[in-house]
């Protein structure tokens, strides 16, 4: 089980429970089937986890073996914390805490990514200790004493060496006892040095050290002031030189989150700069990139079409036109995506626009929520179902 199977079941159980939407057409009876369904689910994979995999990182689910993939910390068991609270199992999510505060440690010989460990630990570390220390949320815990909170600023300060370049733009891995080592590549794609600003902006208010927002903010400015002169951005960068090594532009693989940080940091913050940034950035993606109803990848320099496919983690798109109040287009690129998972029972990982087939060795499907994601967010704008 992943941080993206754990978001799958939080929108579902959003939809179905926290807010409780329904749908016209749908009964009650029939949401809370399916609202059941969508639990059995999560317990089915957080069940198998803790009594095949616990503590390694992740459950391998053909062996039944666990494995440590990103650092050696119950990364699943982290992932699921927010997860246990919104189903309202306040026994697991106490005892996870607890063995959390306990036992997880960041002072490790461990290279990690800096993407996947912000979004993933750092995140799911700062969402449960907010829901743990506060009474709002039904889940607070009496004996809790900011043990997350404590372990997340350590980790975040573990990482810190990665920023330490020409650029502001970061490492995109650090090891977390000795830094980053001398020969770490260069190259880091836009999405990994861009989509870090939500995490550490948190971190920094409520440790009240603004360190963390500035030196993520300073990497966002970093990739945003090499963008072309038509405002794209590009999928590769050098860290050092700030020399594009990869120019395809657009809004799946490599370059996603970085648009969506962007307006997410303003709507979290309340910081316009990052409003004037992402409206630039998305006016050009709307000129250059967009073929209604779908996008494709241009060379961010001369805006000429290099790849015609439709990728999974475009799916993310939809959900954040809807936040910016664009909703027309996101309705038709929604309704476009949609008939790809139709017409498969999935999205794969490439779809291919010239041929309309699998893009050659892309027929996986990695358990991605962003079609998911921006389906709840169309019916919460629209109450379409």
């Amino acid at each position: 089980m992943s941080a993206k199977v754990t978001m799958l079941c939080q929108l579902a159980f959003f939809a179905l429970w926290s807010f409780q939407i329904r749908a016209d057409g749908v009964t009650t009876l029939e949401a809370r089937q399916l609202r059941d369904e969508v639990r059995d689910m999560f317990y089915h994979a957080f069940d198998g986890y803790m009594q095949h995999a616990f503590p390694l990182d992740e459950l391998r689910p053909l062996s039944c073996q666990g494995e440590d993939t990103l650092g050696g910390y119950a990364l699943t068991l982290i992932d699921s914390l927010d997860t246990l609270a919104l189903l309202g199992d306040r026994e697991r999510f106490g005892a996870a805490v607890e063995w959390i505060g306990e036992n997880v440690r960041f002072d490790i010989n461990k290279t990690v990514s800096v993407f996947e460990t912000t979004i993933r630990v750092l995140g799911g570390l700062l969402s449960a200790h907010l829901i743990a220390s506060d009474y709002s949320t039904g889940m607070k815990i009496e004996s809790y004493n900011d043990e997350l909170l404590h372990l997340a600023e350590d980790l975040a300060r573990r990482m810190l060496p990665a920023f330490e370049t020409p650029t502001g733009i970061p490492f995109g891995s650090v090891n977390l006892l000795h830094g980053v080592d001398e020969h770490e590549s260069k190259i880091t794609a836009t999405a990994g040095g861009g989509t870090l600003t939500l995490e550490f902006g948190v971190l920094g208010r409520l440790t009240n050290n603004s360190v963390f927002e500035q030196i993520t903010k300073n990497a966002v400015r970093g990739i945003w002031a090499r963008r072309s002169k038509i405002n794209l951005v590009g999928a590769h960068i050098n860290v050092f030189s700030g020399e594009w090594t990869q120019k395809d532009s657009g809004i799946g693989t490599s370059i996603d989150s970085f648009y969506e940080y962007l307006l997410k940091a303003y709507l979290l913050f309340g910081d316009e700069e990052y409003l004037f940034m992402f409206q630039q950035a998305y006016k050009a993606a709307m000129h250059y990139l967009y073929h209604d109803p779908w996008y494709v990848e241009v060379n961010m320099n001369s805006a000429i079409t290099v790849w015609p496919l439709f990728n999974s983690l475009q799916a993310f798109w939809p959900g954040l036109q809807v936040l910016y109040g664009d909703v027309a287009p996101a309705i038709r690129t929604h309704a476009a995506f949609f008939s790809v998972w139709k017409k498969y029972g999935f999205t794969p990982e490439g779809f291919n626009l010239a041929s309309l087939s699998i893009q050659g060795g892309q027929r996986s499907y990695p358990l991605r929520p962003e079609l998911i994601e921006s389906t709840y967010w169309l019916f919460k704008a629209t109450r379409d179902y």
